[in-house]
């Protein structure tokens, strides 16, 4: 008999995720969840209004965990722009690998369809979000309507290159997915040099190592 979950959000969602873990696909039907797990749809419809809006919140929720994890860090508040956001992807792909079958479930193994794009549409509103409030401050430009255009692009440009990071964690297949690793750092550093028009020895040797890790391959 299956056991009474907790009632809320987290519950259910835990709920979710351990059924989906356990029979690689969805539930049959919202009804046939609830009756598994001994809720109500009333209780269900409280919180989610299909099991699509339930897997989006799945990357929120692993959003939330980081951004909770570095708030209750001692020196974050003393770190750079840079470091905190190094902070960040470190911490968020530590919370995707503890739970990596569980979200190359969810994106099914990272195929390019609609559907991905959209469980990770929450995701990128407030990933945006905290990209804004990290203040990145782009070099003085010359042009005031090209620094508002620099201005408004950061938090695009950085989703961007989260997205590039969680294909390359996907298809990584070193131990302890070193590379991705290593892919985060180069690729915050060239992206920190694009912003500042410092010289392009970072952004090269990213390129390098792009090329050495998927061409080459």
């Amino acid at each position: 008999m299956a056991k009474k979950v907790v009632k809320d959000k987290n519950g259910i969602l835990e709920a979710y995720t351990q059924e989906l873990l356990k029979t690689n696909e969805k539930p049959k039907s919202v009804y046939a969840f609830c009756e598994s797990i001994k809720i109500s749809e009333k209780e269900f419809y409280e919180h989610f209004t299909n099991f699509d809006q339930l897997e989006e919140s799945v990357f929120t929720y692993f959003f939330e965990a980081t951004v909770k994890t570095l708030s209750n860090s001692k020196d974050y508040d003393s770190y750079d722009v840079k470091t905190k956001l190094l902070s960040f992807y470190f911490t968020f792909f530590e919370q995707l690998t503890a739970n990596r079958t569980l979200v190359l479930l969810l994106l099914e193994n990272g195929k390019p369809a609609l559907e991905n794009l959209k469980k990770l549409s929450s995701l990128r509103v407030e990933f945006k979000k905290y990209v804004d409030g990290l203040g990145i401050k782009p070099v003085d430009l010359p042009k005031e309507n090209l620094e508002k255009i620099q201005q408004k692009g950061i938090s695009e440009l950085a989703w961007l290159q989260l997205m590039s990071t969680l294909k390359f964690w996907i298809d990584d297949t070193s131990a302890g997915f070193e590379k991705t690793d290593v892919f985060i750092e180069k690729s915050i550093q060239a992206g920190f040099d694009f912003l500042s028009l410092e010289p392009l020895k970072n952004i090269i040797d990213f390129g390098k190592f792009i090329w050495q890790e998927k061409v080459k391959a």
